[in-house]
């Protein structure tokens, strides 16, 4: 088993496929957006380097030290009997074990990695119990200073006893923010976990292509991969070996459909067209902050990728109008749209976003600061089911854009008019009497009166009203 005394573990509750629309955070100033559609297995385990919680979790007895100690798991052999045979004569069955082995199970899935890994030393039956593959479907590993590479290799191989070489119940294995993972941790889950689906390895910087490739490669069922934060990778593909084997078919075996590379600053537009050659089935891309990127590379991805829904390209300032023309190309796929920070867009390029794009949701175009109420016009009239728009820091929106969503797009539950100078209580009022579903209306740092902010109130009573006025209570 793993003795985790200093290893702090969590157990991820279960999460519904699709979520609501809404902001999320998207750019390094808070700007919102909304969820992606993604998944979390319902059972899980986790392991985490040593920290003092209050949730009532053990930490290492050297916390006390200038610096915590690095988190090592060790397996142990299976518990022995002599000791409980020694002790017979005083020995009484606990109520707990007189429960049969399915509710045991049902009780272990819901406890954290430490508890889960503690259990397995108390007797052979809960050994044998804890260690069943059906609560080893995830894996998590948090913590900065956590040995990852020799936890994974630690933790796949006990799980490969029963199927040698292989884990083939383990699906899911996340390992955000375990920054001393290297390229040798996902060698080891190339290797031994053929059943992937979903790897997420966000903010480990010294992964680098040669392990994403293989990882791709040796995992057929891959779906889900997040690599935001690893500046290192530059690309995803098939290794020469398997690209070779799969030569007839062109690399469409690589089954990736969520690909989050948001903060891969190394990323080109090379490396996109590579990605887009090898990942048709693509139907959520983000690309944050991949500022080397320009308009020739989203060429590229509406080419080799027609089933786009969700795409990201904020704070890609080199992405202008003639990019926006490449993805209205994805028509009437495209659901969710950020191009927050683009200031090279205007008018034209969200003129093809709206002829082409109708069933658009979501839009976030905060900052672009070529978007005008012309534009805007353009939208509403062509995509009348826009349910969340943000054209935040836009100083050209004034009361007459909004006046035409108000007509058009009476279904827009959250707006985000933040620091929009030219907005003011007119605009406000007609959404309010024609938008009976708003949620959400960010007016911080505009020219509102109080008057009109309860006017929405009074028309819109579920709406949460985000302002800068004192006088508005």
């Amino acid at each position: 088993m793993i003795d985790t005394d200093g290893i702090r573990g969590e157990r991820s509750a279960s999460q519904c496929k699709p979520s609501p629309q809404g902001f999320r955070s998207d750019t390094s100033d808070s700007e919102t957006e909304a969820p992606s559609s993604h998944a979390t297995p319902s059972k899980s385990s986790s392991l985490s380097s040593p920290a003092l919680s209050s949730n009532g979790h053990e930490t290492n007895s050297s916390s006390s030290s200038s610096a915590p100690a690095e988190t090592v798991a060790v397996v142990h052999p299976q518990p022995s009997t002599h000791t409980r045979s020694r002790q017979s004569k005083t020995y009484h069955h606990a109520p707990i074990d007189l429960l049969p082995d399915h509710t045991l199970l049902q009780i272990f899935s819901h406890l954290p990695t430490n508890q889960l890994c503690r259990c397995a030393r108390v007797c052979r039956r809960w050994y044998n119990l804890a260690w069943d593959p059906r609560l080893w479907s995830t894996i998590q590993l948090t913590g900065e200073l956590l040995h990852a590479d020799r936890a994974i290799k630690v933790l796949t191989h006990r799980l490969c006893q029963d199927t040698p070489n292989v884990c083939l119940t383990l699906e899911t294995v996340v390992v955000n923010g375990c920054k001393r993972l290297t390229d040798r941790g996902l060698h080891v889950v190339a290797q031994c976990c053929p059943e992937l689906r979903r790897l997420e390895v966000a903010g480990c910087y010294n992964i680098s292509n040669e392990a994403v490739f293989e990882v791709v490669s040796r995992c057929p069922s891959l779906e889900h991969l997040n690599l935001s934060g690893c500046s290192k990778v530059t690309c995803i593909s098939l290794t020469p070996e398997a690209s070779l084997q799969l030569a007839p078919l062109h690399g469409q075996q690589i089954s990736i459909h969520y690909l989050d590379m948001t903060d891969c600053y190394s990323l080109e537009d090379e490396g996109l067209r590579t990605i887009a050659s090898h990942c048709p089935r693509l139907t959520h891309l983000y690309l944050r902050r991949c500022t080397r990127l320009t308009d020739e590379a989203l060429r590229h991805l509406a080419h080799h990728c027609p089933s786009i829904r969700e795409l990201s390209l904020s704070d890609c300032r080199l992405v202008g109008d003639f990019g926006l023309r490449e993805v209205a190309r994805l028509e009437g796929c495209l659901r969710y749209l950020s191009v927050a920070h683009c200031t090279r867009i205007t008018d034209v390029g969200m003129r093809y976003v709206a002829r082409y794009c109708p069933r658009l949701r979501y839009l976030n175009a905060r900052g672009c600061e070529g978007l005008t109420d012309h534009g805007l016009g353009h939208l509403a009239r062509s995509c009348p089911k826009l349910k969340s728009l943000d054209v935040g820091k836009c100083p050209l929106v004034s009361d007459s854009g909004l006046e035409q969503l108000a007509m058009y797009c009476q279904g827009l539950r959250r707006v985000s008019l933040r620091a929009c100078e030219s907005v003011t209580g007119r605009g406000l009022k007609a959404l309010a009497a024609n938008c009976c579903e708003l949620q959400l209306l960010n007016v911080q740092d505009c020219e509102v009166s109080p008057d009109a902010l309860r006017f929405v109130r009074r028309h819109c009573r579920r709406c949460v009203i985000e302002h800068t006025n004192p006088a508005f209570y």
